[in-house]
């Protein structure tokens, strides 16, 4: 069986999870669903991208999980390549579904097309704790398109403003070396309808992918938020991308 770390993306917390996480466990594997500093309704939103990292490292120690299967969802594409770095011994695989994966001095927004980063800059500079909040036209049309309307208006109230982390540069020389020497296999899971990033030079596969060198390709239909619009389908392909 499976232990499974798995970390949302942005604007969700942990609890986003939940639905998956009970069909991982029915079927007799571990699901842990940590939620990243700086997220969640009422969390302090002034943090930092290494200390949102250090939140996911910290709760692998603390709770002494050992050969996990970490997945990360989007933004957390780059929490799990930075928390990869400080415990390798702990992670047997990354799963990286439809996840930023970031070359070496990039930032988040090195990699998003410009009218995210136009919506997002300016929003940030006006709010008193510099968090951005997703409109709900984008999240209806292109993050949950799979979705009726009232599932689309029900998740969105789960979500919360993000802190942004986005223009942060990350240094990832030792995560490039972790998975090209073998050390942690890599996944990357696809859903074929996710428009999160439009299709074309900005989508998320290949151009994402290709990155990890070696890696397993699973692919389902599906928006961003099949962790919303189809948490049973998302669990089944979660357990062949994170399989021996």
């Amino acid at each position: 069986m499976i232990t499974f770390v798995l970390v949302h993306g942005a604007w969700h917390d942990g609890s986003a999870w939940n639905p998956v996480r009970q069909q991982l466990e029915s079927q007799g594997h571990s699901a842990y669903t940590p939620t990243a500093a700086g997220h969640g309704k009422g969390a302090d939103k002034t943090v930092s991208h290494a200390q949102s990292v250090q939140s996911i490292v910290d709760f692998i120690v603390q709770h002494d999980l050992r050969e996990v299967v970490l997945v990360g969802h989007s933004y957390g594409g780059t929490l799990i390549s930075k928390v990869v770095e400080q415990i390798p011994d702990r992670i047997k695989r990354l799963v990286f579904w439809n996840a930023f994966v970031l070359n070496d001095g990039e930032s988040l927004n090195d990699n998003a097309p410009p009218h995210y980063r136009s919506l997002f800059d300016p929003m940030s500079e006006a709010a008193p704790d510099k968090a951005v909040m997703l409109p709900f036209p984008i999240w209806r049309e292109a993050f949950i398109n799979d979705g009726d309307l009232e599932l689309a208006q029900r998740s969105y109230a789960q979500l919360s403003p993000e802190p942004y982390q986005f223009n942060e540069k990350l240094d990832l020389k030792k995560f490039y070396e972790i998975i090209r020497s073998g050390q942690v296999a890599c996944s990357y899971l696809n859903c074929s309808e996710d428009m999160a990033l439009p299709h074309g030079e900005w989508a998320w596969h290949p151009r994402m992918s290709s990155r990890l060198g070696l890696f397993r390709l699973v692919q389902m239909p599906g928006s961003h938020e099949v962790i919303f619009s189809n948490p049973a389908g998302l669990a089944g392909k979660l357990i062949e991308a994170g399989r021996d």
